[in-house]
Parts: C-alpha cells; structure tokens; sequence
C-alpha cells in the first residue's frame, strides 16, 4: 500500500512498510527541492543516505543533481544463469572460492597486477572520462585501468546460488570504482559551489540537494554517463571471470544464458528532464531485474509491472536497518555465524563483515512482499558461496 506524505512545496509516496523517521523526513526535504519535478517516490529498501535516501527514484526538470545519483555511479547488479545443476558443484565449493578470489579482486583499492584486456576494450569505445584532468586526482588514469574488472568492498559481493529450479546461477555486484567516487564527489562540491556563488543554496535544506542548472550541467552529465558505461561492462568483466572461476572445476560442457545487467545508481534523460535512481532498478513492464538479499539470504529475480506512479522503479535490495558501526556495536558475532551454516563464504573474516550481517538489513521477503504491484518475482537464488569485499 502506498503510503503519501505531504509537505508545503513537496510530496514523497512510498512503498516501505518498514521505515525510520529520519529517512522519510530527509525524503520530504529534498522533495521540495526546486529542480525536482513532481513527487519523490520511495522504495520498500529506503534507508538513509547522501543526498536524497537510497531507494529513491525522482523526477529533476531544468537542472541535475550529483548526489541524486550518488558517488558510486552506475552501481548494479548482474546474473546469469546456467545449465549447471547443484550436484556439479557440490564438495568443490571451496575451490570455486578460491578460483574467484584469484580472478576478481576484492576490498579498499584493490587492482589487477595487469589491466584486463577488457579494460583496454572498454576505453577504445569510451576514451577517458571528459572531467578526468579537471578532477586533479593523481594517478587517476591508472587506477581507472587496473581497477576495470574488480569487486570493490563494502556491501560489494560475488555469489552462486541455487535457484527454486535446482539449476545454477552466478550474480555479482559491484559499481564504478574508485573513479566513479572521485568523479562524483568532485562534481558534488562542484554544485555546491555553484549553487553557493549564484543564489541557489538559499532555497535549498540541504547542501547535499545543490545541482547544476540544464546549462552547466553537461560537464557532470559527460562524466555521469561515462561512468555508468564503466560500470556496466566491469560488471562483464567479472561475470566473465566468475564463469572461469567455476569453469575450472566443472567436469564436461556447460552453459551461460540469460545475463542480466541493471544499474541501481543512475540517471536517464526522460522528455523534459531527468529520471534519477538511487538504490532503485528499472522496473518498466517485462524488464528483468535482480534484487539482493544480504548475506545468508535470498535474492529475487523479478520481472518489472510498469507502475507508472512508481516511476517504472523498484527497490534494489533489502536496504539497511542499521548503519555499519552500529551493527559492529549491537549485533552477535555468533549469531551471524550461524545464520551463514551450510555455506562457503570468507568465514575467518567474520567479525569484519559484521556489518553485512543479514540482521543489519531489511527481511528481504518483506521488501519483495511490499514491492507487489511494483514487480513479480521470476525465480529465487540461494547462495551457496559468497564471496564480500574487504
């Protein structure tokens, strides 16, 4: 049931049964920002965040906003299935997360030794970002090529799940890099600036909603777009290396089919403006999507309805119901050990994956059971192996 709260000079709709004060109210402010174009919906996995909360999607006319988008530009998922049933990988788990830690590298900075060749692939289709120089980050170039194809960290994972059909699939998820940060927060405080030095910062509660008008915003958009492309094939790149992973201990021929690949942090130019998603997935009628559970739960394949009220949006995932020091503080090391039995996961590294506990989330079956008229679930996946950044 879609619940509406308005405001003098703005309107939030949302999907979410579970939800905190704090989200809805910094969802209604940036509602009455002045670029924004009709109500802010919000999806069942809304959480706090930069900017408006993630699980948000909202129409922009006249202008832009950097953190609308969010600093991890063109974050999203991507799966594939297979022909593969359970039993060809069953007491060989453990060397398909060894193959995958190889293959994909994980955590704060990480890189290949050598730059995929679908790193050099993807930037003799796209060149270097417009804003690269501008950004004055050294060594951005290089790291943009050596980064092209790995995981990252935070809520950043690789898994292969189980579906209710008994067949494989392999997903993983992961976003634009480091560069994708450094390009945003640049173009972030670049709005803010602007908005600062012509008026604009008045008529906004937030700093965090400051934006570019149509005219000056072809610098972010350039970088933007961009980075959504870098996301989007790197996420490729390690599908590819994901099927190697298990490839190299898979006895006898195999098959890949029905890769999905969707964006959760990025915006598409609509007739007359801007459709911005944050933390949210197209959801337009028949487009297939994948929406995450958190470690030890379920993911979603759905199918999209077409609300036209929601914007053709769902959520991306279960959405957090705590914050990562909270969750270090409050939740039981034991506890998170237990919910993950039965799977092949980086369980030494428990305690610092703490905060990727399942009880730091949303229920995901809540989430998908309030997105109803949102999406129809196609398959579920259970994760056998998962495989998180550091």
């Amino acid at each position: 049931m879609v619940k509406v709260y308005a405001t003098e000079g703005g309107e939030v709709r949302s999907w979410a049964s579970i939800i905190d004060e704090k989200t809805v109210a910094q969802a209604c402010s940036i509602s009455r920002a002045p670029i924004v174009d009709g109500y802010l919906a919000l999806m069942p996995d809304a959480h706090f965040g930069y900017g408006p909360p993630v699980g948000t999607a909202l129409k922009t006319r006249g202008g832009v906003m950097p953190y609308a988008v969010g600093v991890d530009i063109g974050c999203g998922m991507i799966a594939v299935k297979t022909d593969l049933d359970r039993d060809r990988l069953r007491g060989r788990e453990g060397e398909v997360l060894g193959n995958i830690r190889e293959l994909i590298p994980s955590g704060v900075g990480k890189r290949h030794d050598v730059p995929l060749p679908a790193s050099k692939a993807f930037l003799d289709d796209y060149g270097l970002p417009p804003g690269l120089k501008k950004a004055g980050v050294a060594g951005l170039e290089q790291r943009l090529r050596y980064q092209f194809g790995t995981l990252g960290a935070g809520n950043h994972f690789v898994e292969v799940c189980e579906s209710t059909e008994g067949d494989v699939w392999l997903l993983l998820h992961s976003g634009s890099r480091g560069v994708g940060n450094i390009l945003a927060t640049y173009h972030a405080k670049r709005a803010r600036k602007f908005c600062d030095d012509h008026g604009l910062s008045s008529d906004l509660e937030s700093w965090e909603f400051s934006y570019f008008p149509d005219p000056e915003a072809p610098p972010y958009l350039g970088d933007m777009l961009w980075c959504q492309a870098y996301a989007f094939r790197q996420r490729e790149a390690m599908m590819d290396g994901l099927i190697e992973a298990v490839d190299r201990v898979v006895d006898g021929e195999w098959n890949a089919s029905e890769r999905i690949n969707c964006h959760h942090n990025y915006a598409e130019e609509i007739e007359g403006g801007w459709l911005t998603r944050k933390g949210a997935i197209d959801a337009s009628v028949d487009k297939l999507g994948v929406i995450p559970g958190s470690m030890g739960a379920a993911t979603y394949i759905v199918k999209g309805l077409g609300n036209e009220e929601a914007y053709n949006t769902s959520p991306h995932g279960a959405g957090r119901v705590m914050g990562r020091k909270q969750a270090h503080r409050t939740l039981d090391l034991e506890a998170f050990k237990k919910q993950m039995a039965g799977k092949t996961w980086l369980d030494r590294s428990a305690k610092a994956l703490l905060d990727e506990a399942p009880s730091a989330y949303k229920p995901i079956e809540q989430v998908i059971e309030d997105s109803a008229d949102l999406i129809t679930p196609v398959t579920v996946l259970s994760q056998f192996i998962n495989y998180k950044g550091l």
